[in-house]
């Protein structure tokens, strides 16, 4: 049988969304040729909606190339909407209860559209940050935080700063514009490098005011791709440990801007745009 879903997207960074609360497929096998910009539907990623006990819905995220993260800050906004408008969930005062594999996080709907009142911007509770290297993990010495680290790529030595948002980052904060690195050549080897373990999401970061960042990112198991929700939270809280950023600040990326706020102790708050795309029913024959 065919499995119906609906394309969205959060900033540029796209998913493929289906609701599994009533079957079971292989996601991990299937979201490879899903995914697949030629010859699929063309996404980032496969969001899983499965049931919870913790919680209004379960998020599960297999990337483009099968692996399943933790969370993703783009996709959640997304499903906080798909929830809300079309899959059956009413939220509480205190926003929309939805569970990840990084624990149980909330979304709030704060803006809709004039007329319809469709869901046009959802704010995120991220969950606080962690800098412990074992839980990031990284492979580091000391208590963490774990700050302009040396990492030793194609010759050259790069310094990142890293911690969790429920999934690994190494932010490169640099007064070289982001455009002009070569992320495609350095994000794998960054990605697969010794030192993580569990690989890792890779950021460069542009201060440009203590109210502006320019980020983009290179995606575990994904790649280059236009917005990652994580990656923005994990670049303002690496720009506030260096003392380089406000508590509140835009975080401009390739796919759109996202507003990130940190109070450099407790939960991270993002706040961005969800927009479906288009609906539609992905046939399995051959992937079964």
């Amino acid at each position: 049988m065919p499995i119906p879903f609906t394309k969205m997207e959060g900033a540029g960074n796209d998913f493929v969304l289906i609701d599994a609360r009533a079957q079971r497929a292989d996601w991990a096998r299937l979201a490879p040729p899903m995914c697949d910009r030629h010859f699929g539907i063309g996404a980032d990623g496969v969001l899983v909606m499965e049931n919870s006990e913790k919680a209004i819905i379960r998020m599960r995220l297999f990337n483009a190339d099968g692996s399943e993260a933790e969370m993703c800050g783009n996709g959640l906004r997304c499903v906080a909407k798909w929830a809300i408008e079309r899959g059956g969930a009413s939220p509480s005062d205190e926003g929309l209860a939805i569970e990840t594999g990084a624990g149980v996080l909330s979304a709030t709907v704060t803006a809709r559209a004039e007329g319809t009142g469709a869901i046009e911007r959802v704010r995120l509770a991220m969950g606080a940050p962690r800098f412990a290297p074992a839980e990031i993990p990284v492979v580091a010495e000391g208590p963490g935080p774990v700050k302009d680290l040396p990492i030793a790529i194609d010759g050259s030595e790069i310094r990142v700063t890293c911690l969790s948002m429920g999934n690994p980052h190494a932010v490169h904060i640099t007064d070289r514009p982001v455009d002009q690195i070569d992320l495609a050549r350095l994000g794998p080897l960054m990605e697969r490098h010794d030192r993580f373990p569990q690989r890792t999401n890779f950021e460069v970061v542009n201060v440009e005011s203590p109210q502006h960042l320019r980020v983009r990112v290179w995606e575990r198991g994904v790649g280059l791709t236009l917005a990652c929700g994580s990656g923005a939270s994990a670049a303002i809280v690496a720009a506030r440990l260096h003392g380089l950023a406000g508590q509140r600040a835009t975080v401009s990326l390739p796919g759109g801007d996202l507003e990130l706020e940190w109070d450099a102790e407790g939960p991270v708050y993002l706040e961005g745009p969800a927009a479906y795309v288009f609906e539609g029913e992905w046939s399995i024959d051959g992937y079964s």
